[in-house]
């Protein structure tokens, strides 16, 4: 049987394009922090070769029946005293990129995979990634469609859908602004790019 979330778990990877609130719960990553641009940022590319790297590595090492396809890219972002990214500003993104793993990924498969990339990539730092469990609780999400930086259009709307149904965004140092990307830029016009956003909300 072949798991593919974006299927299997539409609410979470196929909203619409009008806003609507989730409630997540505790999914399992593996992540790599870091700071700067996307655009030109060496450390942004080389958190991206890791992640993948290691997913794959947790994949081809899985020897159980689960056969599953690797989760999309996603990202957390806020500048570094903790504010909203702000998009005319991106030298000063701080970020959390990272992709969803399986439930039998415990840290000592983590560790396992971790040594085995190791061994085929030298070259390759893994120091900086961790595995982590994650609940991101009460959200309000919408289906971005363009440019990334068309996103304050839409995260309005969505701020604006939440106040209208008795809710406001609760961004801090643990719940973030919430980007899964389901298009590769490198392969679709930024016109046609679609990236889930997802806000944390309270009721108010």
């Amino acid at each position: 049987m072949l798991i593919d979330y974006k299927k299997t778990e539409k609410e979470l990877y196929q909203p619409k394009a009008t806003p609507s609130i989730i409630d997540v719960a505790e999914m399992v990553f593996i992540a790599v922090d870091g700071k700067g641009n996307p655009n030109t940022s060496v450390e942004y590319a080389t958190a991206i070769e890791v992640l993948y790297g290691l997913s794959y590595t947790i994949k081809m090492g899985n020897k159980s029946v689960l056969e599953y396809v690797i989760p999309p890219l996603e990202g957390l972002w806020w500048l570094s005293g903790g504010e909203v990214a702000d998009y005319s500003d991106k030298d000063s993104f701080c970020w959390t990129l990272m992709i969803r793993q399986p439930e039998f990924v415990t840290n000592r498969v983590f560790e396992d995979a971790k040594k085995t990339l190791g061994k085929k990539k030298s070259t390759l730092d893994l120091s900086k990634i961790r595995l982590v469990k994650c609940t991101e609780g009460l959200c309000v999400q919408v289906m971005h469609t363009g440019p990334y930086d068309d996103e304050p259009t839409t995260i309005t709307s969505m701020e604006q859908y939440a106040i209208r149904n008795g809710y406001a965004f609760e961004i801090n140092e643990v719940r973030r602004h919430h980007e899964i990307y389901l298009s590769d830029p490198r392969r679709v016009v930024p016109e046609k790019l679609k990236t889930v956003i997802r806000y944390p909300i309270k009721v108010v």
